[in-house]
Order: structure tokens, then C-alpha cells, then sequence
């Protein structure tokens, strides 16, 4: 057996090979032409690992691997460069870092999914980035009217039906060019509502509401679309220990700084799935919008006494773990969510867990 490792850029790969006493047995750059990763492979050992990082273009590098009849090893590229710490960088220094820690079998892989499964998460994806940007300018849309002392507070909803009837009104009183820009805008909104509801119908239609969808769903503040987010950025939920290794992979968990007695949580982590981490806010978000017609529910609660004590921004993120750890019993059962029976309030000091969140970790 040999160990491969590659150092992928945009535009060519640093290949290594080694023999496992650490030889070096060849270092080439391969250009990103179609086949030739695969070409390079077959020179050497079918069935040997390659170790590449989870840089942007991974998919079809991890397809050409596959391809040549090599096994595949997808880096945790932050993990690793912790682990290689090496003060110089250079591409072949990379490239053999990598292949150092898999021969000491010390090499921080991560999962990867099937390839119709990275297809079909383009679509929840894409969909994420045209909300992001169509809220991008509805709140400018609002910024320009708090310039002119025009915002509305009738309605809750701006762009609602009613919303727009007095966004409308507003508009007329706005300066001609800034009136102008800003009908521009409401334009490029009401296109990406069209595109939206486009990505949400072929939604409906590729994915069916398979048993993970509808048991997703029973928890508070997921819908089909945030649940079809879930089951396709989840994959397989057995690949987490437990519950906290799952809500620190959807970047639910703060960061923790522990010294000389003394415990002091940062802000949530960046090193993490993404689009989890938006699934989980997201539904806490809608939680948050919704508490008074639930109060009893313990999400309610839960917002409610975190956020009288450290503020809206913390009580989402622990209402949004508690989602997050909920969510991996909710699959690993294969049980519709509960409500958590709690005992009486505890002191927040003491640190006890209420609904598996940690008051004191807010």
C-alpha cells in the first residue's frame, strides 16, 4: 500500500506519493484537465487512501479518486494544519503533512456523501442563498424609509399584502431618485420571490416526505422546507457519538474558555456545517416570532429565560441546540419529538441541563 495525498487549488493539484516507511516515491503538479487526476492514479497501488482537504471544487477530485479505484479521504483542512503545525507553508509541505498523519493514522477524515445526495443539496442551498440576498434588500428597502421618518409600523410584514399597499404610499413620498432606486429594489425582490417559489415547488416535488421528513417536522418551528435541509445536510445521523457531538457539527454549541476556576462562553463556532446551523436558527427564529400563542411549550420557556438574562441573540442559539440535540433523537429513535418533562426551575448557576441545553452556557 502507498499513501496519496493531494493539495488542490483552482487550477492544478500538488500530488504526493509515499511508501509507508515515509519514502517520498514521487511529487508532481497535476493540471485540472478532465481525466487526469485519474491518469496520475493508475500508476500507482489501486486501493491505496488519498487524503484531500474540503476545499471548494472536492466533489469531482473525490469522484476521480473514486473513479481510478482509490479510496478516497476527506480532510478536515483546519483540524489538520492544527495537527501538522508547521510554521512554513508551501504546497509540498501540505502535501506531505498530509500524508504524515496518515501514516500515523492520526488524519481527521470527514464524511462524505454519496454523490446524488451533493446533488440534490444544491437545491436547499441555492434556495438559502436567494433568501439571504432577497433579505438583503428588503432590509435596505427599510433603511431608506427610517431615512425619511416613513416606516411602517402597521403591519408586521412589509412585503405582506397589506405591507405593500402602505410600502407603496411610502414610496410616493420618498425623493424621486431615491424613490426610483428603491422601486428597483422592490422589483428585485419580488423576482426572487419567484425564484423562491420555484425552488420550493421542485422541492415538493423531488423530495418525498420519507419518515425522517415527517418526524423532523413534529419539532417546533420545522417545516417541510427546513426539514428537507436537515435530512439532506444530516446524511447519516450515526456517523455522531451523541447528541453533542451533533449540535457542535451544526454549530449550535458556544465556544468555551475554561481557566483557573473561572468558565467564559464565546460566541458560537465557525467551523461548521453551515447550513445546519442556519436550519436550527432559522426554526428558532420562528419560535421566538410564535412564543405567545405557545407559551407552555418548553422552547417558549426556554427563549424566554434565556433571553430576560443574556438578551435574544443567546436565546436563539440555546433554543437552537436544544433543536439541534433534539434532532438527533428524534432519528436515532425514530420517535416524534416530545416535550422534555423538567423538574421545578433550577438555579441557572448551578449549571444543570434544562431540555439537554445548559442555561449557564448562554
Amino acid at each position: 500500500m502507498q499513501y496519496i495525498a493531494f493539495d488542490a487549488h483552482k487550477h492544478y493539484t500538488l500530488a504526493s506519493v509515499e511508501r509507508p516507511d515515509g519514502g517520498i516515491v514521487c511529487e508532481e503538479r497535476v493540471p485540472h484537465e478532465r481525466d487526469a487526476l485519474r491518469r496520475f492514479l493508475r500508476r500507482w497501488e489501486r486501493g491505496s487512501p488519498v487524503a484531500v482537504e474540503t476545499i471548494g471544487n472536492w466533489y469531482w477530485i473525490v469522484d476521480e479518486i473514486e473513479a481510478a479505484e482509490f479510496i478516497p479521504k476527506l480532510v478536515h483542512a483546519r483540524k489538520a494544519k492544527l495537527m501538522m503545525g508547521m510554521v512554513n507553508k508551501t504546497d509540498t509541505l501540505d502535501a506531505r503533512g498530509l500524508n504524515q498523519l496518515q501514516r500515523t493514522g492520526t488524519l481527521p477524515t470527514v464524511w462524505i456523501p454519496p454523490g446524488d445526495l451533493r446533488d440534490q443539496r444544491d437545491l436547499p442551498r441555492t434556495r438559502m442563498v436567494l433568501v439571504r440576498q432577497r433579505t438583503q434588500l428588503k432590509n435596505r428597502i427599510h433603511a431608506t424609509l427610517a431615512k425619511y421618518a416613513l416606516t411602517v409600523t402597521e403591519v408586521s410584514d412589509l412585503f405582506g399584502r397589506q405591507g405593500r399597499e402602505l410600502l407603496q404610499q411610502r414610496l410616493d413620498a420618498l425623493p424621486p431618485q431615491t424613490a426610483f432606486a428603491t422601486c428597483r429594489l422592490l422589483e428585485q425582490v419580488e423576482a426572487l420571490d419567484r425564484q423562491v417559489r420555484l425552488f420550493e415547488q421542485r422541492m415538493q416535488e423531488i423530495f418525498e416526505r420519507t419518515q425522517e421528513i415527517e418526524l423532523l417536522m413534529t419539532l417546533p418551528g420545522v417545516g417541510f422546507i427546513l426539514a428537507v435541509v436537515i435530512v439532506l445536510e444530516v446524511g447519516d445521523v450515526t456517523r455522531f457519538a451523541h447528541a453533542e457531538k451533533f449540535a457542535a457539527y451544526a454549530g449550535t454549541t458556544p465556544r468555551v474558555h475554561a481557566s483557573g476556576g473561572r468558565i467564559r462562553y464565546g460566541p458560537l463556532r465557525p467551523d461548521v456545517n453551515h447550513y445546519l446551523k442556519w436550519a436550527f436558527v432559522e426554526a428558532a427564529t420562528v419560535i421566538c416570532r410564535h412564543r405567545r400563542r405557545h407559551p407552555q411549550r418548553h422552547v417558549s420557556q426556554l427563549y424566554e429565560r434565556i433571553a430576560r438574562r443574556k438578551g435574544h441573540a443567546k436565546a436563539i442559539g440555546a433554543v437552537a441546540r436544544h433543536l439541534a440535540e433534539a434532532t438527533y433523537w428524534v432519528l436515532t429513535k425514530r420517535e416524534p419529538y416530545r416535550e422534555p418533562r423538567l423538574p421545578q426551575a433550577r438555579h441557572a448557576k448551578s449549571g444543570l441541563v434544562h431540555g439537554g441545553v445548559s442555561a449557564s452556557s448562554y
